[in-house]
């Protein structure tokens, strides 16, 4: 079980208290996403556009929105740069929770409730 995070997020560490996380805790910021962990959740997810973030600030200051990026642009920006992953990214055996909306947060929950 690890938890891909920024540990100066609020909102990260807010779902860690809600869904009452005990497993490792893994800095995005200063370790960065490792390739075979992030080909696995974009496997399982379907994509790795899934798995970006348009509400990085880079993603407009880059320009990127008015580019037509494809699937293996959206791996290179995700593995260079760490505010493109959508965050928290939970990894628990072979699934995997992206993201920090209340739909995901909840089926998190569920999920380690059952374990």
């Amino acid at each position: 079980m690890i938890a891909y995070i920024l540990p100066a997020c609020s909102t990260c560490q807010r779902i860690l208290k809600e869904v009452n996380w005990t497993g490792k805790i893994h800095d995005i910021k200063s370790d960065g996403m490792p390739e075979k962990t992030l080909d696995q959740i974009a496997k399982e997810h379907g994509s790795y556009e899934s798995l970006f973030s348009r509400r990085a600030m880079k993603y407009k200051s880059l320009g990127l929105r008015d580019m037509d990026l494809k699937e293996e642009d959206y791996r290179k920006y995700i593995l260079e740069e760490y505010t493109f992953l959508k965050r928290p990214v939970f990894v628990i055996g072979n699934k995997s929770f992206v993201g920090n909306s209340k739909k995901v947060v909840s089926e998190l929950s569920k999920f380690l409730s059952e374990q």
